[in-house]
């Protein structure tokens, strides 16, 4: 797999969840035992993760190895976070599955940078 490639699956996986978060947010809490809100931060939070998800994109499409060598860093960094929320009664323990999802990416992502690294 190209780096690219797991940039690109990135967006996707981005993508989705942020027009699911600013359309229909609940339809994603609610199944993950989050309760329902009508707050407009779920959605902020979805616009956000659109504009990521646009960056990924753009970086997938451009091989741009230094923002996804960035991404790498950063999306390693999503489970702390999250742990510590679920630690400190901030959020439900499933938030830490989301965190995990990110982790998994970055691990697809660096293993792709250092085979076309070791490749080239």
């Amino acid at each position: 797999m190209t780096p690219a490639t797991s940039m690109w699956i990135w967006a996707v996986y981005l993508l989705g969840l942020g027009v699911i978060l600013v359309a229909v947010p609940n339809a994603l809490l609610v199944p993950f035992g989050f309760d329902p809100t009508e707050e407009v931060w779920i959605r902020v939070v979805g616009v956000l993760v659109l504009i990521l998800a646009y960056y990924s994109l753009r970086a997938a499409q451009t091989d741009d190895r230094t923002y996804m060598e960035w991404t790498v860093t950063a999306r390693a960094l999503v489970p702390v976070f999250f742990i510590d929320f679920v630690v400190l009664g901030l959020a439900r323990p499933m938030l830490i599955t989301f965190g995990f999802i990110d982790l998994a990416g970055a691990v697809l992502t660096r293993r792709a940078l250092r085979t076309a690294t070791a490749a080239a």
